[in-house]
């Protein structure tokens, strides 16, 4: 059995990554797994403990890190995300294409760790930095301040994008995801080869 691809998506907070990721999981096409990160945060009204993410103590996320079980994990406004190298490696043995919707920080350490032709970075960009500053305003969940915060963290996280295979901006919501569902495609093709 051909080994999954890992495919993360990154991109700035309210670039949309969530919305895009919900689409491409739904392509039966790709054979997506999607390999929800391990959080400290509190959930969100609209979200779901192991749909969205496993919201967990910051105990459990210490026993983690301390038994060196991420492949990636970061730091953000007081709490703490981590993607479990166990879950994405028995995923991708599976023949499972892995997604990762993860920051900027957390794709660089992905980056040092896997080599493999299998690898696919896509970095989700806003068609304007006012563009971004709107769609968090929109969300209403966060205070002044962390609005603030993660503005900050999206300016410095887009001059980074050069550092990803692939760069999408998403200026319009299907065809976004169009274009990195081809990306995917492309990338599962040369994998047979």
């Amino acid at each position: 059995m051909l080994k999954g691809l890992l495919i993360i998506l990154s991109g700035p907070s309210g670039v949309g990554k969530g919305t895009i990721r919900k689409r491409i999981v739904l392509d039966e096409s790709l054979n997506i797994a999607y390999s929800i990160s391990m959080t400290t945060r509190p959930k969100r009204e609209f979200e779901q403990d192991g749909v969205d993410y496993d919201f967990v103590s910051n105990d459990t996320f210490d026993q983690a890190l301390k038994n060196n079980q991420f492949l990636e994990s970061a730091e953000f406004v007081g709490y703490r995300y981590g993607t479990l190298k166990s879950r994405v490696e028995a995923l991708r043995q599976e023949g499972k294409n892995v997604f990762l919707e993860i920051e900027v920080n957390g794709a660089r350490q992905v980056m040092s760790q896997i080599k493999d032709k299998g690898l696919v970075t896509i970095f989700l960009m806003p068609p304007s930095y006012e563009d971004l500053e709107t769609r968090i305003r929109k969300r209403r969940s966060e205070s002044e301040g962390i609005i603030q915060q993660r503005l900050k963290k999206a300016s410095s996280e887009m001059s980074l994008h050069h550092e990803y295979q692939y760069v999408v901006v998403n200026d319009q919501l299907d065809q976004a995801a169009k274009q990195i569902i081809d990306i995917i495609h492309q990338r599962i093709d040369a994998l047979k080869e």
